[in-house]
């Protein structure tokens, strides 16, 4: 899966490769001249409004330390927006990959199953932090043997759903025993529909919110944490005083109470997904899936694809794991995009 250090290399030394990083190729002898797509997240190209001057941000709020009462507001939206009950403890931290770091530290030594392919960073690091990890590619056919699973559902890179009864099936299995489940939900709010926030206040089960992706604002590092309060006490603490911003504890209050603007994004995401799978295959490449955020294409020879791609100015994520796999995240100017491509095209032989 691309998440064991290379030998001789020290486990708390080794980074994983991520995407959204245009430095090292802006930096190369040949590098691409011209303005970049960096299409190599799966984040939102069409941020919400948030201009620094705007009311959604006051001069408090960069002037002192961050207070209660925003980081309050904050939480009560945020339990708003994915539906928390409010028996489920709720926990904002700078970013879904703050408690990707976290969650391993809270746990005693346990049997870890991590259903993938998926984000390397589960596994790596519950190994990391002396789990034994497993990872299953699929979904298990029996739950014994596992003390924590970790779904990504929606999943990336595939787009993979589970449902929720299924879920919820599989949570009461591994709670009957002190088992957890831990189901990361970045993609959710682009495909709501098998969501366990609802159920963040069942013990046991602990669900990852990611706000960066669906809102355009990953700079602002922010998500959370729902489930069991003890849990996320203990995470709380970890996490230190002033986690959030008051910048971002003001813009994400604010953000997460625009309805109107989600609801409407999400219609508009799912029409250019659909409009990228349609012009894909018409050029004859076939896109296996993913979400309204990012698709996920399969090529005989994905990683010359996109060294094709970069001599355009065009960033994608390859997979270590399958030689044939590119995800593609959604362009915001898609006649530019389609334009590059066909100029790769030209010279690229697909087959």
């Amino acid at each position: 899966m691309g998440d064991v250090p290379p030998a001789g290399q020290p486990a708390g030394q080794f980074q994983l490769a991520h995407g959204g990083d245009l430095s090292a190729l802006k930096a190369a002898p040949d590098a691409y001249a011209g303005a970049w797509m960096d299409l190599s997240t799966g984040i939102n190209p069409f941020s919400w409004p948030h201009p620094a001057a705007s009311p959604a941000v006051t001069t408090e709020a960069w002037a002192r330390l961050p207070s209660r009462g925003a980081l309050s507001d904050l939480l009560d939206a945020a339990r708003g927006a994915y539906g928390v009950p409010e028996a489920a403890g709720i926990v904002a931290l700078p970013g879904t990959q703050a408690a990707i770091q976290w969650l391993p530290r809270l746990f005693a030594q346990a049997r870890v199953t991590v259903l993938g392919p998926t984000y390397a960073e589960h596994a790596h690091v519950w190994r990391q932090c002396g789990h034994t990890v497993t990872e299953l590619d699929g979904v298990p056919g029996t739950l014994n043997g596992i003390d924590v699973l970790i779904v990504v559902n929606p999943n990336n890179p595939d787009g993979r759903a589970i449902g929720a009864q299924m879920l919820k099936r599989w949570h009461a299995e591994l709670q009957a025993k002190g088992g957890w489940l831990i189901v990361d939900e970045a993609f959710a709010d682009v495909i709501p529909d098998n969501s366990l926030a609802g159920d963040a206040g069942l013990g046991n089960l602990l669900v990852l919110r990611s706000f960066g992706k669906v809102y355009g604002l990953a700079g602002l590092r922010l998500g959370f944490v729902l489930g069991d309060p003890e849990v996320l006490a203990v995470l709380e603490n970890a996490a230190g005083p002033w986690a959030i911003s008051g910048p971002a504890l003001e813009i994400g209050a604010a953000a997460l109470r625009d309805t109107e603007w989600l609801s409407g994004m999400r219609e508009e995401l799912r029409a250019r997904a659909r409009r990228f799978d349609t012009e894909m295959r018409t050029r004859g490449i076939h896109v296996l899936g993913g979400t309204p955020l990012f698709r996920l294409a399969k090529l005989q020879d994905a990683a010359g694809f996109a060294a094709a791609l970069r001599r355009q100015g065009i960033h994608v994520r390859l997979f270590d794991y399958n030689p044939h796999w590119v995800r593609f995240g959604l362009p915001a100017d898609e006649a530019e995009f389609w334009r590059r491509l066909d100029l790769v095209l030209k010279d690229f032989a697909l087959a």
